[in-house]
């Protein structure tokens, strides 16, 4: 459950591995450390001792973690990849395999069967692929990193928890090298806080019992404040002259609002007289589709904050359930940016005035409101979409 913004190179690693992965003693101080924690924690030694006494650094943990993407990812190159055409014909084949259980769960929390199967399918194929890291071993290795280590060390803390309460052993734990878990891959503290034993086993069970993986999910999303018959969103038309700075979380406003505004749903009907919130967002720029989202698209960020895997569940949920495809794709393939390019943008923007935040390459909201305000100064469509033209534009008021 973690954001997958982002294409991976496939350029050989040039990485410097933290010395602590080579410094036994450092690495087992550090784990040594996260026993303590666990003790504080209230949990066993026997359990302590299950999961830490062999744990072993491992260095392809931290490739994974400081991997460096080329590109940044479009948003159709991302959607293409995960909605596909077979992965809608198998989750429809899964709701009617499974449609009696989906739907008594639904009963008894509220999320719509399309809903669970769209995010199976996104996080793990359904149930195609868990990943094959040690879970205890991917924790410890990130704990004893610099980089996120309190995140990690709660993490590693949590897991033993697990173990203790013997829903799981430590070789049956196995993950993403992130240490996500299971048919919908919960991190370790999402496991503890609301996954259920859903079947009656007497313990929890989110790799080899759906009963258990789709009631949690479904108890997570409920937790979160899912509103059970209301959509997640849907893609709208835009007016002509539409204002595309409205494309921003601060414009939000109702749904018949954005009715007065000109705004259709794709079949040509203006969006419903409703006072139900939402936001637009645009998430390929205004040449590519715009979307309405509500409350319920926000529950889906909590689960991975990328709006890419939001409208991604939401979408596929929406075609799980026989809605059709989205109707507007670009005439031709968006191009995407260089992370460094991306980087030269924040930079310029910053020596502009426009506050595009830390040089990172990663095009955020603070990124897209200081290219949205430097749109609209430029005369350009003020969709707050990072562009090569935009860096064009950018640079070229560097010189003025």
């Amino acid at each position: 459950m973690l954001p997958r913004l982002v294409l991976r190179t496939t350029l050989p690693l040039l990485l410097a591995v933290p010395a602590l992965l080579h410094a036994g003693d450092d690495f087992q101080r550090c784990v040594a450390t996260l026993g303590d924690q666990a003790r504080e924690a209230g949990l066993s030694e026997s359990a302590i001792e299950a999961a830490l006494a062999d744990v072993t650094p491992l260095e392809r943990v931290i490739s994974s973690d400081r991997r460096q993407p080329e590109f940044v990812q479009t948003f159709w190159t991302y959607l293409d990849q995960r909605v596909t055409d077979r992965r809608v014909e198998r989750g429809r084949a899964l709701l009617d395999e499974h449609q009696d259980l989906l739907w008594r769960i639904h009963a008894d929390y509220g999320v719509r069967p399309q809903y669970l199967l769209a995010l199976w399918g996104m996080e793990t194929n359904f149930g195609g692929y868990f990943g094959d890291v040690p879970v205890i071993d991917a924790l410890a290795t990130l704990a004893c990193d610099t980089r996120r280590s309190a995140f990690f060390r709660t993490q590693v803390v949590e897991a033993i928890r697990i173990i203790d309460e013997g829903h799981m052993d430590r070789d049956g734990m196995v993950g993403s090298w992130a240490g996500a878990m299971g048919h919908t891959q919960f991190m370790p503290s999402t496991f503890t806080a609301y996954a259920v034993d859903y079947d009656g086993s007497g313990r929890i069970d989110l790799w080899n019992s759906l009963p258990d993986a789709f009631a949690s999910s479904a108890n997570y999303l409920r937790a979160l404040g899912w509103r059970d018959g209301h959509r997640w969103g849907r893609e709208v038309i835009l007016p002509e002259g539409f204002d595309y700075a409205l494309a921003a979380p601060e414009a939000r406003r109702s749904v018949a609002a954005w009715r007065e505004l000109g705004v259709q749903r794709t079949d040509g009907r203006l969006v419903p007289d409703s006072e139900i919130e939402a936001e637009l967002l645009l998430p390929g720029g205004y040449r590519g589709p715009a979307f309405l989202v509500y409350d319920n698209f926000r529950k889906i960020m909590r689960w991975n904050a990328s709006t890419s895997y939001a409208l991604a569940v939401g979408i596929l949920a929406d075609r799980i359930a026989g809605t059709g495809d989205l109707k507007t794709r670009p005439a031709e393939p968006p191009e995407a940016m260089r992370i460094e390019a991306v980087k030269r943008l924040q930079e310029t923007l910053n020596a502009l005035g426009y506050e595009a935040g830390p040089v990172d390459g990663q095009p955020g909201r603070q990124t897209r409101k200081a290219v949205r305000a430097f749109q609209q100064d430029a005369g350009l469509p003020a969709d707050g979409h990072p562009s090569p033209r935009v860096l064009q534009a950018a640079e070229a008021r560097t010189g003025d």
